[in-house]
């Protein structure tokens, strides 16, 4: 283990990356950036195949394939796997599934609506920020965050796993799932499926939840290395 991985603390670039979210949020670029693929009459690439079958069904199924093939792993490691231990190959499904939960969670009480529903691009509903809970836009709702970009926004987590054994396989591993998520958010930002910001703010929850799931897995080893000692 890279002892001065351990030391590189993800506070710092967090709050920096909050901050710039909630600017765009308050700079109002949601509406302008989708009127780019948008028109009053909809999204002209709504029922586009490569970004609704493509990228948006492809990408789903390409990451299921990628955690089952993770779960495999915790039981018969193979390259890289095998330098972590079962816990944290276990850290690296549960971040995933964490991640995946915690935006569709967000998703299941937000009455943000998508896009494509609101008056402007020939839908029904009001544009209203995403962060007015309880207030409804008079649309179907639940778009907030981006679910389809959690699908591989949900790898960021394993930064935390990897970290503590190749500070640079981590941050490659970091980048990947990071240019994953923005790629599959702008298909569906073209689509008129989401906001920019849905697709940030959608990262944002992945990395949170990825964090979490660290900081419980290394409260369960300090403790289990506790109760050894004490054993002793």
């Amino acid at each position: 283990m890279d002892a001065s991985s351990r030391s590189v603390s993800p506070l710092w670039p967090t709050l920096a990356v909050t901050a710039a979210l909630v600017g765009w949020d308050l700079g109002g670029g949601d509406l302008w950036l989708a009127s780019l693929p948008g028109t009053p009459f909809g999204f002209p690439l709504r029922s586009n195949w490569a970004l609704a079958s493509l990228m948006h069904e492809g990408g789903k199924a390409l990451s299921w394939v990628l955690v089952l093939g993770m779960l495999a792993a915790v039981w018969l490691p193979m390259g890289p796997w095998r330098r972590l231990s079962r816990p944290e190959r276990w850290q690296l499904v549960l971040s995933v599934l964490g991640a995946v939960g915690a935006v569709t969670l967000l998703k299941k009480f937000s009455l943000t609506s998508c896009p494509w529903d609101l008056r402007v691009f020939g839908g029904v509903a009001e544009h209203v920020s995403h962060w007015r809970w309880g207030v409804a836009d008079g649309g179907p709702g639940h778009c907030f965050p981006a679910g389809h970009a959690s699908a591989a926004f949900g790898f960021v987590g394993g930064w935390f796993v990897w970290r503590r054994h190749s500070p640079a396989f981590a941050r490659g591993w970091l980048l990947a799932a990071v240019v994953a998520g923005l790629m599959l958010g702008v298909g569906q930002q073209l689509r008129g499926a989401h906001f920019f910001s849905h697709t940030l703010w959608s990262g944002w929850a992945c990395w949170m939840a990825g964090w979490a799931v660290d900081m419980a897995m290394t409260g369960r080893r300090r403790r289990a290395t506790d109760a050894k000692l004490n054993a002793v």
